[in-house]
């Protein structure tokens, strides 16, 4: 039989597996990257092509996706990909640490670490999602992504200033220590939290056996029909596009903070934590406005996108030209702020993805999910590698980091332009009709086993 939606009390248990996962993620992406450039003096697209790796992988996400789609049980899933996730958070500390002894020691262990990394996030985050979409009933989707994200956000925001304040006084060792507590800490809350939730049943029946269609058979169709419905295709592009712009700041923010104003390591994860904080205080305005608001009105999470990516767009024009001005521009409120237009961006957008997960197709929640997990990583991935070059390339070319990452910044506000032109025709396309899937309907597809 099916199992009964997830409680309120089940979905904030999964909330604190994002929790976990974005603890162990915010140290590799900011804290690790941040020595490598700082301390270790290594050029800013070493890091850059490591993440970038790590987010290349999670183009198995709609796999995981169209796995949990045919009944495959995602709590292994979530538990596996945690643990695998943790020990690749280790491991990329002991790998910087490495470097600073033996570089290509230490560079071999990293793409290790980052390969488990990118395999541990794609499968737990992934499988977590698919747990969402399926189980909660549809009138609370958005608000259970939103509490799901939040939490993540949280957990960027708690480990980001608590790990700052155990790293300083800074050293190699220390940050081994710290890294390697938290990997252990996330993997056994993430344990606790999903252990029991999806219990024992049959998500879905047994699939038949696969029959050709024009898109083919098993998971060929599965994305060739979710890639089929507009909005779900327009969604996909608006992803990667504001993702892109979000990203590019991502591996670069602590070094320009540390380059350019002088901050040691603990200050700038303690910055990172700020930046979080704005985060989540966006993404909980978006959330008490779809609660008090009428959602076809001011209320309506499409409309917040648009106005976060907005806000984005000037928040990266002022770290932009802050650098210039250096002691005497605000940056710890800046950097508030982009976290508060993030938020405001990503709990909108993250409610128009629930909305968006059980329409066209049926039994392609999953799927769905998958294909928007794969996008943002990809574009996460990009836009960090490409944010690290540019500020090595442009700094070489003229000698001016200033100028560098105020170049970089300046195009990240650009293409969050591009994404807000996006998330007004995606307002647009809402008011038509429901998505009719362009393929034969799907009770008379074979689904199969990809």
């Amino acid at each position: 039989m099916h199992a009964p939606h997830l409680t309120w009390f089940q979905i904030i248990r999964l909330g604190l597996v994002q929790t976990a996962l974005g603890g162990i993620v915010v140290l590799t992406t900011s804290t690790v990257n941040r020595v490598m450039v700082v301390e270790l003096a290594l050029p800013a697209m070493l890091p850059g092509a490591l993440v970038a790796w790590h987010y290349s992988l999670q183009i198995l996400r709609p796999r995981f996706g169209y796995g949990a789609d045919q009944g495959r049980r995602m709590t292994p899933w979530i538990i596996g990909g945690m643990a695998v996730l943790a020990i690749g958070g280790s491991l990329a500390a002991v790998a910087t640490a490495l470097m600073a002894a033996s570089f290509w020691a230490g560079l071999a262990l990293s793409v290790i670490a980052f390969t488990l990394i990118g395999a541990g996030v794609g499968a737990a985050g992934t499988s977590l999602l698919a747990m969402l979409a399926k189980r909660a009933a549809p009138q609370r989707r958005p608000a259970a992504a939103t509490i799901v994200w939040i939490m993540m956000i949280a957990g960027f925001a708690v480990t980001a200033v608590a790990a700052g304040a155990f790293l300083d006084p800074f050293s190699l060792d220390r940050l081994v220590i710290v890294a390697t507590a938290v990997s252990v800490i996330a993997l056994v809350v993430a344990v606790l939290a999903v252990t029991g939730i999806e219990g024992r049943y049959e998500g879905l029946p047994a699939p038949v056996p696969p029959t050709e269609t024009r898109f083919g058979c098993g998971f060929p169709v599965a994305l060739a029909e979710v890639w089929a419905e507009p909005r779900a295709r327009l969604f996909t592009i608006f992803i990667f596009v504001s993702m892109l712009a979000f990203s590019g700041q991502d591996l670069i923010l602590e070094p320009f903070a540390g380059l350019i104003f002088g901050l040691s390591p603990g200050a700038t994860t303690q910055l990172s934590g700020l930046q979080n904080g704005g985060v989540l205080a966006g993404m909980v305005t978006v959330a008490l406005a779809g609660t008090w608001l009428r959602h076809d009105g001011a209320g309506s999470p499409k409309r917040w996108t648009i106005g976060g990516c907005l806000l984005s767009a000037v928040a990266l024009g002022g770290l932009a030209v802050g650098g210039w001005l250096a002691t005497d521009w605000p940056l710890r409120s800046n950097i508030v702020l982009l976290g508060y237009a993030n938020g405001v961006y990503a709990g909108a957008a993250i409610a128009t993805m629930m909305t968006l997960a059980g329409a066209g197709a049926e039994r392609r929640e999953g799927t769905r999910m998958g294909v928007w997990g794969a996008s943002q990583a990809i574009a996460f991935g990009i836009g960090g590698f490409l944010g690290t070059v540019a500020v090595d390339g442009v700094r070489a070319l003229t000698g001016s980091g200033l100028f560098a990452y105020g170049s970089v910044f300046a195009v990240e506000a650009v293409l969050f332009l591009v994404a807000t032109g996006l998330a007004v025709r995606i307002l647009a396309l809402s008011a038509g009709p429901e998505d009719a899937p362009a393929a034969e309907p799907s009770s008379q597809l074979a689904l199969g086993v990809g």
